[in-house]
């Protein structure tokens, strides 16, 4: 591992969880409770010692297509996200506004979002309130984005499908600064093809699936120090098209440079389909 010697003032020296089998069944996870008698996953997780540069200062040298990911600042009139129907009402037409303006999107269709705060805090996880994942993944395989756009907009998938379809997560920071578990990317120039494991992804109604990584130390991967509720990361988890980034490897990290009475990290994401026609 690279040592603080080295380091620019904000790089990050830590351990990523990469993907290693358990078993000889293909890997899955369940999004809730599994079948009795079923394990909730069997993905094993292998410890890898990496820097996680900072990309503070030099936002602009990064973007979706380049590298996978891009940072964008946009303050948000939402400031509590503490509430569902709020959220979808004023943030929605924001991260919709986000997408139009930074990725070009003609058409974009909102299906889920996720926020995570410290599980203890905040009652039980559950599918719209969870910690931050620290395990390298990727949301969607290329197979279930496809499926993604069958699923949601069944009518016009053929039509939709024939155009450039990208998935995108919009991630922001809520409250205060990022400080304990902050978010990694890393560069798709750097991921080799081999290093994506599909998973399957069991809902209680369907199947979709997901990437988990195994390691590669080719791997680059960046953060944005110190990121503010009016900054926003965005994270390309398909494109269609193939002749650049078309996925990006992301995972929290634990940053023991971090004050410890810094407030533990509240964030949300949102993922969205996005089409290059209407």
């Amino acid at each position: 591992m690279a040592t603080a010697a080295v380091l620019a003032p904000h790089d990050v020296p830590t351990i990523l969880n990469y993907y290693t089998p358990i078993g000889t069944e293909e890997p899955y996870q369940y999004v809730l409770d599994p079948p009795e008698g079923k394990a909730p996953n069997n993905l094993g997780s292998e410890p890898h010692e990496v820097v996680v540069q900072d990309a503070r200062g030099r936002e602009n040298e990064f973007s979706l297509d380049q590298n996978g990911f891009q940072f964008v600042n946009w303050p948000s009139k939402e400031k509590e996200f503490d509430d569902e129907e709020r959220i979808k009402e004023v943030y929605y037409p924001e991260v919709e506004e986000i997408l139009r303006t930074v990725a070009g999107a003609k058409k974009v269709f909102i299906f889920d979002h996720t926020i995570r705060r410290k599980p203890e805090e905040n009652g039980k996880p559950g599918p719209t309130n969870r910690g931050p994942v620290e395990r390298v993944h990727i949301d969607q395989t290329y197979k279930a984005s496809v499926e993604r756009v069958k699923y949601h907009l069944p009518e016009e998938a053929d039509r939709l499908l024939k155009g450039r379809v990208r998935i995108i997560n919009v991630w922001r920071p809520i409250h205060h600064p990022v400080a304990h578990k902050p978010l990694a990317v890393s560069d798709w120039r750097y991921l080799d093809q081999n290093d994506l494991v599909p998973v399957q992804f069991i809902y209680p109604h369907r199947t979709g699936s997901t990437y988990s990584v195994r390691y590669n130390p080719q791997h680059k991967w960046w953060h944005l120090s110190g990121q503010t509720p009016d900054e926003v990361t965005l994270i390309k988890c398909y494109d269609s098209e193939a002749d650049r980034a078309r996925l990006t490897p992301h995972s929290a990290f634990a940053d023991a440079s971090s004050p410890k009475e810094a407030p533990h990290r509240e964030s949300i994401e949102v993922r969205a389909l996005v089409f290059d026609t209407e």
